[in-house]
Parts: structure tokens; sequence; C-alpha cells
């Protein structure tokens, strides 16, 4: 046990950081088989499984690290299937070091067990080393319509299907993922991957219909109509959000969202990408969370020279770690503690550059953080010709207008009840971003399961 203690948790191989600037290609390598098992020996079995209450979606992380040790990749493998659809996925973009691994025991006093690491391996090992049919569940006869193809809907969609329900996934573009193709970059979560998860629900029995709006080419009370005996909106929340400073409409300002979709899914810095994007020389990002670490990585991959303006410290960044590190290694240039005030433009009505002033934190506000205060006289300007705005999203407003009897919750996404997902409509549930606003992968991957439970729960009450 003491040789287990002070074994050094194995560090995951990267792309060079003067390397990856210039390509779109996946940052982290993965580890080896001979790493996996290494760091996977490093888990204490704890009586207590702390980690496995610290999953959204239950997984049994202390079993699928145990059976990587022994060197049973696959059976790890079918360990985390049993509880998550997405296991590549999360793998990947699960924030892991603040849940699972947040209270792992062995980071009390170290560095915890890097689970969300031998979880991408488990599962890549398995897209390489297996190639079987999937296996289909019999259809019990009953129909359940799933509406939107992201982390929340695709979910829902498996654990149904696991139970006999005949699923259709209604996705809104020409390709499924929702935010895992669309928001989320090539170098930290490769299409390829997100394809295979997909194709194998697909194989599994799961239907995908694609350019399908919801509340526009079909409405949720035709969707009853159809047969289908219960609806999950899992439609995410895309309608970004701006500042309402001067110059906002200025040709060359962004929401993060429309810049990183042209990146993702229309695949914008390709030479043959008929989406056109800027190709710009000095840009700035105006957030601290993943999308804009997301956006500012692209633009920096784009060429550019990239700043990141945030109004609060380092220490309040809610960006994932590994990937503020990723972004200070790719040069990227921070200003905390700062705010824009105005954006600025030429004659022509192309951007400039951004006024911005200091920031001081003051007094908590309702989120239990500090409040950021403007220091008066401290306005500074930084020349720029993009400026990408990453503050966060809201629900589209499409499917609370198409569907009478929705409630509205306070922020503008659908109301629901927080532990079954049921709305104020009997037959339709709802989850992820749409009801939380924007959250973690994960999150909406567990409000996804326990959703497919009460769905299960209301149609068998039928």
């Amino acid at each position: 046990m003491k040789t287990q203690m002070k074994m050094p948790r194995a560090p995951m191989p990267a792309q060079d950081p003067g390397e990856r600037i210039h390509n779109f290609y996946e940052v982290a390598l993965g580890y080896t088989e001979d790493m996996a098992v290494l760091e996977a020996q490093r888990c204490l079995r704890c009586k207590s499984r702390p980690c496995v209450a610290g999953c959204p979606v239950g997984i049994d992380i202390p079993a699928f690290i145990d059976a990587i040790a022994k060197g049973e990749f696959e059976s790890a493998y079918r360990i985390l299937r049993r509880d998550t659809v997405l296991p590549a996925v999360c793998g990947r973009v699960c924030p892991q070091e603040t849940q699972c691994e947040c209270v792992c025991v062995r980071g009390i006093k170290g560095d915890s067990v890097a689970i969300g690491r031998l979880e991408r391996f488990a599962a890549d090992w398995h897209m390489q080393h297996v190639t079987e049919e999937a296996s289909r569940v019999l259809s019990n006869g009953k129909k359940v319509a799933v509406v939107g193809s992201g982390p929340s809907g695709l979910t829902c969609a498996g654990e149904l299907r696991k139970m006999g329900y005949e699923v259709t996934v209604f996705e809104a573009l020409h390709q499924a993922g929702g935010v895992l193709v669309y928001g989320i970059p090539e170098f930290r979560l490769p299409k390829m991957i997100v394809q295979n998860e997909v194709e194998l629900l697909v194989a599994q029995g799961v239907r995908i219909a694609l350019n399908e709006v919801v509340g526009r080419t079909v409405t949720v009370d035709e969707l009853f109509s159809m047969g289908y005996g219960a609806v999950y909106l899992a439609s995410g929340a895309g309608l970004p959000k701006f500042m309402g400073i001067p110059g906002e409409n200025l040709k060359g300002v962004y929401s993060a969202n429309e810049y990183l979709t042209r990146v993702n899914l229309m695949k914008a810095y390709e030479v043959t990408s008929h989406t056109p994007i800027m190709k710009s020389d000095r840009v700035a990002v105006v957030g601290g969370g993943n999308v804009a670490m997301d956006a500012a990585r692209s633009a920096r991959r784009l060429g550019a020279q990239v700043h990141i303006i945030y109004r609060r410290g380092k220490e309040e960044l809610p960006a994932r770690r590994e990937e503020v590190e990723h972004g200070e290694e790719e040069g990227i240039i921070f200003h905390f503690l700062r705010n824009p005030l105005r954006i600025l433009g030429d004659s022509q009505g192309w951007v400039t550059a951004v006024d911005t002033i200091q920031m001081t934190l003051g007094e908590p506000d309702e989120s239990g953080r500090r409040r950021p205060v403007e220091v008066p006289g401290s306005a500074e300007t930084l020349p720029i010709d993009t400026l990408i705005m990453a503050l966060g999203t809201r629900a589209n407003p499409l499917l609370l207008e198409a569907t009478p009897g929705l409630d509205e919750s306070s922020w503008g996404g659908i109301l629901t009840n927080s532990e079954t997902g049921l709305t104020s409509r009997a037959g339709v549930f709802a989850g992820g971003d749409v009801v939380t606003g924007s959250a973690t992968v994960i999150l909406a991957m567990g409000a996804g399961k326990r959703a497919a439970g009460a769905i299960h729960a209301y149609l068998k009450s039928k």
C-alpha cells in the first residue's frame, strides 16, 4: 500500500504546443496500455466509493478501473457502457476535476486517479480493437420522440432503447451530435469519436431524423398524433448572449456559437470549405469559460494573436484547468480583471479596437462569487480586428412559443420537475441546457438518463 500511495499520476502525452497551433488534430494523445495499467493501479479500491457518488451518470468507476489494472480492457469498456452511452466523449470533455476526481481519496494528499483519462483509454481501446454487431433489444411497441441530438438527447435515446422503446431523435441540423459537433473543437473532441458513438446508437435501433426543426417542420402536438407516447425536449441553449455595449453590430463581431459552428461543423479552417470566416490578425475573446477557451484556441490555430478578456481573476476562471494550461502553452494572452466598454470600428464598419476598463472584486453576488466593480479612470484600448463574445447562451424561444401549455423558467428555459424532467404538459419531459442553461456535457447526460427512467415509469403507468 505504501508503494501504491507513492506512485505519481501518469502524465498524458500531448502534441507539442509549437506544432499544434498550426493544426486541428487532437491535443491529448491518450494513454498507452502500459500507462493505463500503471494509472489504474493507483486506485485504492475505497469501500466508500466517493467517485461513484461524484459522477452524474453513476458509472461504476472502481470496477472499470480495476478491470484496466488487470489488463482486461474490453471488460472495462463493457462496465462503462452499462451506465453511459458516450464513454469516449466523456473521457475527453467531462470536467472530472470538479466531479469524480474531486472526491477521489487519493486527491486528499496528492493527485487523484486520472479517471477521465482511463475512461477515454477504455473507450478508445474498444474502438481500435473490437468489431462486433450491436445487439438490438426487442421492441416493446411504444414510441418516444427525442428533440435534439446533443449529449442529453442521445443519452435519453440510448437508455430508452435499452428498455425496448422505439426512439426517434429529431435534429435540426444536418449532422447529429448537437454541441458535441458544432461547439467543441476537433482538437479537443474529434468528430469521428462523436460519429462512432452515434452510429452505435443507430445500430442498436435508435432512428435519427436530420433537418427537423421541432416547432417549425413538426410540432410537439403533431408528434403525439404520430403515435409517440412521450416527448423529451433536449434542444439545448443555443441563443447567444451579448453585452449590449456600443459597437456590437460592427463587422467582425461574432458570438462564440457562430464562430465555433463555422469552424467545427462547417470546417471553415479547411481550404475547400465554402463557409467564410475572418482570417484575423488580432482576436479578442470576451469570457472565461470552456466556450471562450475553445473559441480562443480555434482562432489561434487560424493564425491570429489571441487575447482573452475576463472580468474576474485567474482563480475565478470557470474553464477547465487543463484547457487554460493548454491555452497558455499555445500563446493565448489573458487580460484578467478587465471588461469591455465599447467596440470601435472604421468608416467601413469593421472592428478596429475594443476599449476595456480595469475591474476589482467587490462583495459577493447572488451566485456567491465576488462581484466585479469598475475602477474609474482605468480605460485602455486594445487594437483588434475580430471580437468573439463568449458570455453564455439562452434557450431558443421557438419550442416554448410553438408548444402550448409549457411553463417557462425564470431565465427563459423550460420549467421542469428537477428529479424527473417532467414539464407542465403530460407526457412532455425536458432536460439539459434547455432547462438549466449552459452547463457541462455530463450534467446534460445525467438529466437525459433520469428523464429516460421517468419516461419509462410514465409509459408503464399508462
